[in-house]
């Protein structure tokens, strides 16, 4: 049988359940998620880049445990700087096209409101495409919050996000309150 895959052997920062990384990791990666995206060029770069495949791979790698920290953070300004002009995100409420998208919204004030920590168990990586399992949970009863999957394709730190695919589940709210859209950086 074989055995269990840890998908964060190879990142910096272990986001698969809640309380891992240090404060002064977490700072960093908020730091190079805005460093990143400032790489983004106006025109999607091509997939031809000199190391192509592997090179877009690898920036990925890079980027992720800063998205989720972006995410944990409520940081809702830096995703959705993540996000391309030309976005397409596809989900049960959608399709959505463009950067602005207010029911997405809603969805990270809910995932990242106060007393929640969202969780990233499963994430693989191939060229441009992100694929990853999440759930948030209820720090004080444990409770499922939400659940769902994404996968992304990403053109490295040059190309950012283009396409957005999503499942989710909420086992509670749906829609953010007021005082919750008020704790995102927008």
């Amino acid at each position: 049988m074989p055995g269990r895959v840890n998908y964060y052997r190879d990142l910096r920062a272990d986001y698969s359940r809640p309380g891992l990384d240090p404060d002064a990791l977490r700072r960093q990666l908020v730091e190079d998620n805005a460093r990143y995206e400032a790489m983004r060029e106006a025109v999607m770069p091509p997939l031809d880049l000199p190391a192509g495949r592997a090179q877009v791979e690898a920036e990925n790698r890079e980027w992720f445990p800063t998205h989720c920290e972006a995410l944990r953070s409520g940081r809702f300004d830096l995703l959705g700087s993540e996000y391309r002009d030309e976005y397409v995100y596809l989900c049960q409420d959608g399709p959505f096209y463009g950067k602005e998208n207010d029911r997405e919204k809603h969805w990270v004030a809910i995932l990242a409101q106060p007393g929640v920590t969202m969780c990233w168990p499963i994430v693989m990586f191939t060229g441009e495409v992100v694929y990853f399992e999440w759930m948030c949970l209820d720090d004080a009863t444990g409770e499922a919050v939400a659940k769902g999957n994404v996968t992304f394709l990403r053109r490295g730190h040059r190309g950012g996000i283009y396409v957005k695919t999503e499942q989710l589940t909420f086992y509670r709210d749906v829609s953010a309150s007021a005082e919750l859209l008020k704790l995102l950086k927008v």
